[in-house]
């Protein structure tokens, strides 16, 4: 660790940034606009994502790094037309968390994690005025992921009271959504089939909820799972020069279950 200040390190970003962007900086750095680098900082946020999972502390704090240089770029950029400044995204985030904690700097009282919640919720509403006029669901993100957004829906249904009582009856709609789905492909409807597994999907992201699982990070764990035996097969196959194609599926399976033995292991699953 070195022994700059936080302040000190914003302050030499800042200033290599602004220096980049400046008549005789870099030109591809002065062509850009938030609109043409909105994907680069999800992207950062997954590989940061990628690195916290993985526990790679090194491999952390150079994602967090690149998430600090695109969030101060698009800063930079919306500083430049007088839009606004870096004091105005300061002033505005420890506002709202001041705002949204009163149990910490009022008189509210919030001694569990759920009670905090509650009242970050009701503050949200009340005091600043965050209520959606067409829908409770408006307040979720457009551009969300997929399997994200039906998690964010599914709890703003849940807190308005649309939720199923028991898990059993989520467990119920699953089978009822994969035998409706089991229609469609007989029938070989592909309109409904895409629909039915939509259906399908949509019902799970419902028990991981009722679960209290993440179910995106449920899905990540599998990735990562199938990638490393997959990754094995690969290997084992190499080490008798060969490749994929020419091994079959009943081999390949016979490696497979030999990864997971394997795998499970050297606790590499």
């Amino acid at each position: 660790m070195n022994n700059n200040t936080p302040l000190e390190g914003f302050e030499q970003l800042y200033n290599i940034i602004t220096r980049l962007r400046s008549p005789d900086g870099c030109p591809w750095d002065r062509e850009q606009t938030p609109d043409s680098i909105k994907e680069n900082l999800i992207e950062e946020a997954y590989e940061c994502l990628d690195a916290i999972i993985e526990n790679d502390n090194e491999h952390i704090c150079e994602e967090l790094g690149d998430i600090y240089l695109l969030v101060t770029f698009i800063a930079v950029m919306y500083e430049e037309k007088s839009i606004f400044g870096f004091d105005d995204i300061f002033e505005s985030i420890c506002s709202k968390l001041v705002r949204r904690h009163p149990h910490v700097f009022a008189e509210s009282e919030a001694d569990t994690s759920d009670k905090v919640l509650h009242q970050w919720e009701e503050i949200k509403d009340k005091v600043e005025g965050r209520q959606h006029d067409d829908s409770v669901l408006d307040s979720v993100p457009k551009h969300y992921p997929p399997l994200l957004k039906a998690t964010k829906l599914q709890k703003k249904a849940a807190k308005n009271k649309f939720d199923w009582n028991r898990i059993d009856d989520v467990m119920s709609k699953l089978d009822e959504e994969i035998d409706e789905l089991k229609v469609a492909v007989s029938n070989n409807d592909s309109d409904n089939i895409e629909e039915e597994i939509g259906d399908i999907l949509f019902s799970i992201v419902n028990i991981a909820r009722f679960l209290k699982v993440d179910p995106s990070t449920a899905l990540t764990r599998t990735n990562t799972k199938f990638t490393a035996r997959f990754k094995y097969i690969e290997s084992r196959l190499k080490e008798d020069g060969r490749r994929l194609t020419d091994s079959n599926l009943e081999e390949m399976e016979q490696l497979w279950n030999e990864a997971k033995i394997s795998l499970k292991a050297l606790n590499q699953l």
